[in-house]
């Protein structure tokens, strides 16, 4: 049996910066990371600092409905 398989699942990360800005002057676009994360050892959502390449530092980002 596949025990660990429902566990761990899909998560998409997305700046929030970007988000209340809506469009940037440079490109319009919004910083997403995809990544997996333990139901069991977070059931609340992630927030972790990346790396955002339209604001040009690091900045927090949350995870999002699919």
């Amino acid at each position: 049996m596949a025990k660990g398989r429902d566990v761990r699942i899909r998560v998409i990360l997305e700046c929030i910066n970007c988000v209340r800005k809506g469009t940037h002057k440079e490109s319009t676009g919004i910083s997403r990371y995809s990544t997996q994360k333990n139901r069991h050892n977070t059931p609340g959502q992630l927030e972790l600092r990346k790396f955002c390449r339209y604001c040009r530092k690091h900045t927090t980002h949350n995870e999002i409905k699919k």
